[in-house]
């Protein structure tokens, strides 16, 4: 997967859009805590969507930040890095990221990076609970608008595997060729914003 994703990000002959309803990321405000919620996979292509939404809720002195699995279909390590980082600003600020709905898969996959200690899997008391319909039933669809493989992405995804590899020292050999591919790509690329 790393191999397909760094292909696709240095092919000069590939032009990608972040489109919303590819995979969408749906999110919302309540009272006590935010919601977001991916629908389908969770990716390189959607994870600044839940990077930007949850930075900007953190910024709001949010709480509690829900993360919504129900209907993912998987993550990959961009994304699972996205949420690490979360994870640690919230910790930080005394906040916590909980995590709704995962399957055995996605906790699986969270906790071979090591991140389920960053994190409320499943969590037995939120303050969430018993809203989970109703906080679904009131989402929006969010989205970043950035264009894959720009320099503002590769950045992204550069820093999301940089937070795994500070989150568990183990996962440092993992994607260690992914590190030095993104950082390879920031120093063949003029400067631009998004």
């Amino acid at each position: 997967m790393l191999w397909a994703i760094v292909s696709l990000l240095s092919s000069p002959n590939v032009e990608l859009k972040f489109v919303a309803n590819v995979c969408p990321i749906k999110v919302g405000e309540f009272e006590g805590f935010s919601w977001i919620r991916c629908e389908g996979k969770g990716s390189f292509l959607n994870s600044f969507a839940l990077k930007e939404f949850g930075d900007s809720r953190i910024s709001a002195s949010e709480k509690c930040l829900v993360i919504d699995l129900e209907d993912c279909a998987g993550m990959d390590s961009t994304f699972m890095g996205t949420m690490a980082g979360l994870a640690n600003r919230l910790n930080e600020k005394g906040a916590i990221l909980q995590i709704a709905s995962a399957n055995e898969k996605s906790r699986r996959s969270l906790e071979d990076l090591g991140l389920d200690y960053l994190m409320d899997i499943n969590p037995e008391h939120p303050v969430w609970a018993g809203l989970e319909e109703r906080a679904r039933d009131l989402l929006i669809l969010y989205s970043a608008g950035m264009k894959a493989g720009s320099t503002l992405h590769t950045r992204h995804i550069l820093e999301a595997h940089e937070i795994l590899t500070d989150a568990n020292e183990e996962n440092r050999e993992k994607f260690s060729e992914v590190i030095g591919l993104m950082k390879e790509q920031l120093a063949d690329k003029p400067s631009e914003s998004r």
